[in-house]
């Protein structure tokens, strides 16, 4: 795959903000982050180890030794996604993100049930994620979940105030830290190997008795939804396309490149704890900082169950910055009442936007003390329905007016889309009813607000809009 660049003939000048007086028109982003800054930021949404430590014990004990073969698996098929995150994202740079690509190349209703999916998504996960610090700050103090995984939030919020740069460089600093930790269960784990690679195909569990169950090809297919989500951060560089210089240009980088990163630093620690766990039994229970802990001792264990921890804080931190321009841009967009809208899309003296940072950050802690175990489920149904319509609208991206716009090109294109559209439709129809259920309901109950609010006000609210480049970008083709 080769890029061609085409020399930009103008220079980037960032223009002041315009303030939110009711007269101005649309609030713009500064472009302050470059390829490197935005692939730190990315890549620490993606927390590949806090993925590793939190999300992935939940494959083991599902899945047993086939959990490399599904993550392997899952990050293929993200390859597709990512061009499609790729292509929309240059075509399309907002801070939307999902919901601006899909409005603009399918239609309005699509764009807003991508919005509803991407909310769900963002409601549930950094939580969730946030409960898990406690779990690895047990080697010096212990402390309830919840109210860690409130402190986590709220300390998030506070760090998504501040300029995008400040934080590119705090999650770049904790991003190092816990890429260390997954090295060093990776070689560990290969250290310590009881089993060799033939391993990683033979498809067994351990069962409630203690024997070796097999692990079926649906079984892999449903688990399929959850490896989705493992790999899912990539498309921050998405949201973060209106902060980015040169969008066209660098959020395809950004994109690809966390993907392929994430993919190693995720699975190649999951492949040694397949060959180094001590049996079936103790891989399946998914206890990684025990099997950290009687690999080495117990100054390691706690050395990586520390890195462990910052990386979760990490985590909370790039979450709530993406979550917030997520709710910035719908406001900015025109989605909910004026009052609504005015306070969501207001701009700090840092240029973030600091109302929609509260308002996902501090709803966030709140939901840390709410039983959200079943809603793993619907996040990976969430997710999986929100990249078969950025698969849709990645197969109208070439029609009409978009076809001679400047932006990266995914190879093998409509191929790409329309297998991915088959794939990810039928993992849907392998996942719990149950998930499907949730998902459903709150997907029927958007709907009814986009044909009883939206629908009738077209002309004044849902107005997804695309902020115009200060620059004429580089486009690349493949």
């Amino acid at each position: 795959m080769s890029d061609t660049l085409r020399p930009t003939p103008t220079t980037l000048v960032e223009e002041p903000l315009a303030p939110l007086d009711g007269t101005a028109g649309p609030q713009k982003l500064k472009r302050s982050i470059g390829v490197v800054g935005g692939t730190l930021l990315t890549l620490s949404c993606v927390t590949p180890a806090s993925t590793l430590f939190v999300v992935v014990p939940d494959l083991f004990s599902s899945l047993g030794t086939a959990t490399a073969l599904t993550i392997a698996i899952g990050s293929l098929l993200c390859i597709a996604v990512a061009f499609c995150y790729s292509e929309l994202g240059t075509l399309i740079p907002s801070a939307g993100g999902e919901y601006a690509m899909v409005s603009t190349l399918a239609g309005r209703l699509a764009g807003w049930l991508v919005f509803v999916l991407s909310l769900l998504v963002v409601v549930i996960v950094p939580p969730v994620i946030a409960m898990g610090t406690a779990d690895y700050l047990a080697p010096i103090v212990h402390l309830p979940a919840a109210g860690t995984g409130a402190g986590v939030m709220l300390l998030a919020t506070l760090a998504g105030l501040l300029d995008l740069r400040a934080n590119a460089w705090i999650t770049g600093i904790f991003l190092v830290l816990e890429v260390i930790a997954a090295g060093v269960v990776a070689v560990l784990g290969f250290a310590h190997s009881e089993r060799g690679a033939g391993s990683l195909v033979s498809m067994h569990v351990s069962g409630a008795s203690g024997h070796a169950n097999t692990v079926t090809a649906m079984m892999v297919i449903s688990g399929l939804a959850i490896a989705l989500f493992i790999t899912q951060g990539f498309s921050t560089a998405v949201y973060l396309s209106e902060e980015l210089e040169n969008p066209r240009r660098n959020v395809a980088r950004t994109v690809l490149a966390t993907l392929a990163i994430s993919t190693v630093i995720i699975l190649v620690p999951v492949i040694a704890i397949t060959m180094g766990a001590p049996d079936l039994a103790a891989l399946t229970s998914g206890n990684l900082s025990g099997m950290v802990q009687a690999w080495s001792n117990s100054a390691v264990g706690t050395f990586v169950s520390l890195c462990v921890a910052l990386a979760i804080i990490n985590a909370g931190i790039v979450m709530v910055i993406q979550n917030s321009r997520v709710l910035f841009a719908s406001a900015r967009d025109k989605s909910w009442p004026e009052p609504v809208n005015n306070a969501l899309s207001r701009l700090g003296r840092f240029g973030s936007p600091w109302v929609a940072t509260l308002v996902v950050g501090v709803p966030g802690a709140a939901l840390c003390f709410v039983n959200l175990d079943t809603l793993y489920g619907v996040t990976g149904v969430s997710v999986t329905g929100m990249y078969l319509l950025v698969a849709v609208a990645a197969l109208l991206a070439r029609r009409g007016s978009h076809r001679d716009q400047p932006a990266w090109r995914m190879p093998l294109w409509p191929a790409v889309p329309v297998l991915l559209i088959a794939v990810l439709a039928y993992i849907l129809t392998q996942q719990e009813v149950t998930y499907l259920l949730w998902t459903g309901g709150i997907t029927a109950v958007a709907t009814l607000y986009w044909f009883f609010y939206l629908r009738p006000r077209k002309d004044t609210r849902w107005l997804v809009s695309i902020p115009e480049d200060e620059q004429t970008a580089d486009a690349l083709t493949v």
